[in-house]
């Protein structure tokens, strides 16, 4: 990759890292600390799938995706109740 190409690459990446964390932030402190820890710790080496999940869940209304966090609800797909358990466990 040459040195133009790799610092788009950088660009795009952190443009896109802010765009999720602006998305992080929610009406709830405990959703945004929650999602926040998540993306900081979690995210960049997460897989291509766990990503995606992890975008599908900041499109949830905030009262269903904090009944999945919280564990009174479980979320309808396996890939987002992986990722709501990796960002439960906070042992990243």
């Amino acid at each position: 990759m040459s040195a133009a190409a790799h610092d788009t690459a950088a660009e795009s990446a952190s443009v896109q890292l802010a765009r999720l964390r602006w998305r992080c932030r929610r009406g709830m402190r405990e959703l945004d600390a929650l999602l926040l820890q998540y993306l900081e710790a979690r995210y960049l080496p997460a897989g291509h799938a766990e990503r995606a999940a992890f975008a599908r869940l900041l499109e949830l209304p905030d009262p269903d995706l904090f009944g999945y966090l919280v564990g009174r609800t479980n979320a309808p797909e396996e890939s987002l109740r992986n990722v709501i358990a990796r960002i439960r466990d906070r042992a990243y």
